[in-house]
């Protein structure tokens, strides 16, 4: 396997080791606009922040690891979906560790 798919199979990986966390009752992916809300601003401003960072040529990607598709000022597609899915993932974690909590309190 080539090394340049490394960074978006992790990511991958990221979102199917979380993804049965939602059968806890994490309700996460029910709620799309909690999602949105949650997850949008912060990558929006980290996006910016590495468009900044990539323009000024004090932050970088190695090239071996990542697909070599670009968005716009330089930013690899990886990092976009990086700021998207590990909140994500977070979410999950925290609202089924929440449920589960609940649920042993109520016992």
């Amino acid at each position: 396997m080539s090394e340049r798919w490394q960074y978006l199979i992790l990511l991958g990986l990221c979102l199917a080791i979380t993804a049965p966390l939602e059968l806890f009752g994490a309700g996460v992916y029910r709620q799309p606009r909690r999602v949105i809300g949650a997850v949008i601003p912060v990558a929006a401003v980290f996006l910016v922040w590495d468009a900044v960072a990539i323009a000024a040529r004090v932050w970088g990607y190695n090239g071996d690891y990542i697909t070599g598709i670009d968005l716009p000022f330089g930013v690899p597609v990886e990092e976009a979906l990086f700021f998207l899915v590990i909140p994500l993932c977070a979410l999950l974690t925290y609202n089924a560790v929440t449920a589960i909590l609940d649920r042993a309190r109520r016992r």
